[in-house]
């Protein structure tokens, strides 16, 4: 819920349209006095104390309906409160216009107004005008966001297409690829176990990465498994040097998240991190859902520090931001930089939507362990 200073102010657009709105009452209000044959200097004065309050009101509304979220309630849920806030609008209303015309308009004669009766028809007229000015508003809102969506999608599906080879060639570039290969062949005749077992990571990262150009999410269990096949691989290589622990909540499993975005992040503390260090480092990825807010907040902390040059930010970096962004607008949030906390530590933290994975489980292994630790690998 947002607060109602945080509220963005109107535009002209809507400026335009409240006044011209109510222009229009005013004058189908002055008409049905010409028409009674009741136009006088009165007339045109209860015309006036009765639009500008509602006018009034109705920008009150507009602040309240943005600050509380309404725009983004489904129909049911919408209608009961609108149905709430117009009963109360309508009474206040005429509390307001009744007081304006007693006591500053003084109409003589049968100007003055008097009654329940008269008081609840007046009260359900204005009742009728705030359903019409909130059917244009919600109206206008919602064939808005429908043709930003529309760009929106558009724009993320052409991304996706610019994207993928960068992507391929940011994620599993050549280098990656022959020193795995060089590091599988040298455990054949050591290893042969474990040299099987690396080709098995290798075939499941090179399968996802060529998967993932068709795919717009997939579940963080998933995810994580090709962390772990990547880690697993790049352990490899760097031996003792590379020490990784996951720790992941089991309700965070489900998560769709874009493919290679933890990749991504894994990769760079590695490349960035770890590799150079003659005496290696420490990752550590964590996962939490948050229920109470509905959000997913990862981070990846690694050994190191955070020095970027301007201009030079990573090809894929620039893609997952993008991709994020277009897919969960301001809700998402990627921010990297040096541990406040901890020493000599660089730290990723990743905020986005929890959006539970609804299909149909995957036929692929998937990853399920809450909380997985490994220790070093041995050579």
């Amino acid at each position: 819920m947002f607060s109602y200073a945080s509220v963005p102010a109107p535009s002209r657009l809507y400026w335009r349209a409240q006044l011209l709105g109510w222009l229009l009452y005013a004058i189908f209000n002055l008409a049905l006095f010409i028409g009674f044959g009741q136009f006088t200097r009165d007339s045109v004065l209860i015309t006036v104390v009765i639009v500008l309050p509602l006018l009034a009101l109705t920008h009150g509304l507009r602040y309240h309906i943005k600050a509380n979220g309404w725009e983004r309630l489904a129909p049911l849920p919408l209608l009961s409160r609108l149905l709430l806030i117009n009963l109360l609008l309508s009474v206040v209303s005429q509390l307001i216009i009744w007081a304006l015309i007693i006591w500053l308009v003084r109409p003589v004669g049968d100007g003055q107004p008097h009654g329940w009766g008269q008081f609840i028809g007046y009260a359900l007229n204005v009742n009728f005008v705030l359903w019409l000015w909130e059917g244009f508003y919600f109206g206008w809102h919602y064939l808005r966001s429908y043709k930003q969506a529309e760009v929106d999608k558009w724009k993320l599906a052409a991304a996706v297409r610019e994207a993928e080879m960068r992507t391929l060639k940011a994620q599993i570039n050549p280098h990656f690829m022959f020193n795995g290969l060089n590091n599988i062949r040298a455990l054949v005749m050591e290893d042969p176990s474990r040299a099987r077992q690396m080709i098995t990571h290798l075939s499941d990262l090179l399968r996802y990465s060529i998967q993932l150009n068709s795919t717009e999410q997939v579940p963080l269990a998933r995810e994580l498994e090709i962390v772990e096949h990547y880690l697993e691989l790049e352990a490899v290589q760097l031996e003792e040097r590379l020490a990784y622990s996951l720790d992941v909540d089991k309700v965070a499993l489900p998560t769709l998240i874009p493919p290679m975005t933890l990749q991504l992040l894994v990769e760079n503390a590695i490349k960035h991190g770890i590799a150079p260090r003659p005496d290696g480092g420490a990752i550590t990825l964590t996962a939490r859902a948050n229920l109470g807010t509905q959000l997913l907040y990862i981070t990846v902390r690694n050994t190191g520090h955070y020095a970027p040059k301007p201009g030079h930010e990573g090809v894929g970096l620039r893609n997952a931001q993008e991709r994020l962004h277009l897919l969960y607008g301001k809700h998402v949030q990627l921010v990297i930089g040096n541990d406040p906390v901890v020493p000599a530590t660089v730290l990723a933290e990743l905020r986005l939507p929890l959006t539970p994975h609804t299909q149909s489980p995957p036929t692929e292994p998937s990853f399920t362990s809450t909380s997985s630790t490994l220790p070093f690998p041995t050579a």
